[in-house]
């Protein structure tokens, strides 16, 4: 027997496992998998022996996870993981002559991008696409994606950035904040209720010391994790936001926001698009890189 497959393992013996040690009980794994408290002993039985690990303790009529058990675990889920999503995407792309996954910032995918994807679904009407949220960069070797869009540096392990766009901030009200603040210069913002981004903390501070204005509260206000809250909270007339315009662009058209200087400001990074190196001949990654690539071209988010 080729020594490679002996280590090849049964997915229904992972199975087993995973829900063993979830319920702390062959007999409700059993249950959950709709198989024999006997048979799950089995599977977790062959398991050991693949691995020459002791995966559990049995401790009268409990079993718990010995130390091998509680390493291998998180990789077990994973791999499960992994596979339900293969089977996911096969199916749902059976119809289809391509599929194409691709990781993008929860906001700007949610704000910018699934508003605009039928365009591209439109004109590639036989590929099935999936989109993920992912705020940081992950292994493209452990995380199948077909491609990434980064918000940061053009630094990527073992893959290659093409800049998208810069991102340009404003400071941004709702028409409930705009009378209550008189705002006719910067200088008025010092003491106006602030909304920070927690990942960007100094943004504020920037944008003030880019118009001149020292500002010693600069730091002071609320603080949230993402723009989509800072949005929800600039309209519920907690205060003024520094937001990229193209975030905004129906809360602008229909008046809901307003921008209260036309002061933007360029902040440190820029979008990028990010291919892993194994998938540089993507013909459909490739026109969807050139459909976003257009997108920005027509004036849609602000390109620098």
């Amino acid at each position: 027997m080729n020594m490679r497959r002996t280590l090849v393992p049964d997915i229904v013996n992972l199975q087993a496992f995973e829900s063993a040690a979830r319920h702390g009980n062959f007999t409700r794994a059993a249950e959950e998998l709709n198989l024999t408290q006997s048979a799950v002993s089995r599977q977790i039985a062959d398991l050991e022996r693949q691995t020459g690990l002791l995966l559990f303790e049995r401790i009268r009529q409990r079993v718990v996870l010995s130390a091998a058990g509680a390493r291998l675990l998180p990789e077990v889920r994973r791999l499960l993981h992994q596979a339900e999503q293969l089977m996911i995407g096969a199916v749902a792309a059976a119809d289809m002559k391509a599929s194409l996954r691709v990781a993008t910032l929860p906001t700007f995918g949610t704000r910018w991008l699934v508003p605009r994807i039928s365009d591209f679904l439109d004109a590639h009407p036989n590929v099935s696409v999936t989109i993920e949220s992912r705020s940081t960069p992950f292994d493209f070797d452990e995380e199948d994606f077909d491609l990434a869009i980064h918000y940061g540096q053009p630094t990527w392990a073992r893959a290659r950035s093409t800049f998208l766009c810069s991102e340009v901030v404003l400071p941004v009200v709702s028409r409930k904040t705009i009378e209550k603040l008189a705002a006719r210069n910067p200088e008025d913002l010092v003491d106006a209720p602030l909304i920070h981004l927690t990942t960007r903390p100094r943004l504020w501070a920037q944008w003030f010391e880019a118009n001149g204005v020292a500002a010693q509260n600069a730091y002071r206000g609320n603080r949230f994790d993402q723009f989509s809250m800072i949005i929800a909270a600039v309209l519920s007339g907690l205060g003024v936001g520094l937001l990229p315009s193209y975030l905004i662009e129906e809360e602008i058209r229909s008046g809901a926001l307003t921008t209260l200087f036309d002061l933007p400001m360029a902040t440190e990074n820029s979008y990028f698009v990010v291919f892993p190196e194994s998938r540089q001949t993507n013909k459909v990654a490739v026109a969807f890189q050139d459909w976003l690539l257009s997108q920005v071209g027509a004036g849609r988010p602000n390109a620098a």
